[in-house]
């Protein structure tokens, strides 16, 4: 059974086990959709629930269907909204995991551009005790597909076969996370997530052009890095072998927010603890996203 009461779909809140599509649309037959995921944290000092860089999360769905060719939906405005409508209708005051999804309806064929559905569900969402203690990746054997091939800086449903063939294959092989490299033999990301390296004291990541997702976590971590620690990024290639060189790595993302790698193909990174850059960005993150640290306010919009 759901821990959500509610959802919303197609301008209304709805019971959840009534949130349905037809088997027949285009989002069932080719996985025509695209997606936000979207944090909202619960602050139980001040009892209020925060949603994570709405704003920005809002342009990057506007952006990714227009590179789908998908017809108008609904406005930002009435996104922002219905996000704050679910999670009101819900009660929720614990920390939350959104997914918004604009998706084909209807029963067109795999050409169609609509009509538009849109789809909201919210779910309570804690960090995992091995995101803090740190985890292990793979290099995997699949490759991240090209921007040529599939838009990958956009966050398209179908994207995401590609990342769960890696991550299927990284568990079965009994690691955390895949980490997937490029058609140039560079690394792009974590299956749905960034990746960061430290070397030589210096924040590293690789480039928006090495087919990565442009993700709202990154560049809030290259701007926390900057403010608080006095540390620019440097966005570049990462060779594979950096991964095991560096004296940390770590990889984020709304759902996963910030987590330590300590090993890639079973060798130790660093010390094989979580390292002290990661360690303090990890404690400025939560404390951004969750109010406490009351810089950024404009990151946060309050539901009650």
């Amino acid at each position: 059974m759901s821990a959500a009461e509610f959802a919303y779909l197609n301008g209304q809140i709805i019971p959840w086990n009534e949130a349905k599509v037809h088997v027949f649309a285009p989002v069932v037959k080719y996985g025509i959709g695209v997606f936000e995921g979207i944090r909202g944290y619960w602050n139980e000092e001040a009892q209020q629930l925060y949603l994570f860089r709405v704003a920005e999360h809002l342009d990057r769905y506007a952006f990714s269907q227009k590179a789908m060719r998908f017809d108008r939906g609904p406005s930002q405005q009435e996104l922002a909204e219905a996000l704050v409508d679910v999670c009101r209708a819900n009660a929720f005051r614990t920390n939350v995991h959104i997914r918004m999804m604009a998706f084909i309806d209807g029963s067109g064929d795999l050409e169609a551009t609509g009509p538009i559905g849109t789809a909201i569900t919210a779910l309570p969402r804690e960090t995992a005790r091995k995101s803090i203690e740190g985890t292990s990746a793979q290099i995997s054997s699949w490759m991240r597909m090209p921007d040529n091939v599939m838009p990958a800086r956009i966050k398209c449903n179908a994207n995401y076969h590609n990342a769960r063939l890696a991550v299927v294959q990284a568990q079965r092989d009994d690691y955390d996370v895949p980490f997937l490299l490029n058609s140039r033999g560079k690394l792009a990301e974590a299956a749905w997530m960034c990746v960061f390296i430290v070397r030589d004291g210096r924040l590293i990541t690789p480039s928006g052009t090495n087919d990565i997702l442009e993700s709202i976590t990154r560049q809030t971590v290259i701007e926390l890095a900057r403010e608080y620690l006095g540390l620019e990024t440097v966005e570049r290639d990462v060779d594979r072998t950096e991964l095991i060189l560096a004296e940390e790595v770590f990889y984020c993302g709304t759902g996963a927010e910030i987590a330590p790698v300590t090993s890639v193909d079973r060798v130790v990174v660093g010390s094989g603890h979580p390292g002290a850059i990661t360690r303090q960005l990890m404690e400025i993150y939560g404390a951004v996203v969750t109010g406490k640290n009351r810089a950024h306010k404009s990151w946060r919009t309050p539901v009650f």
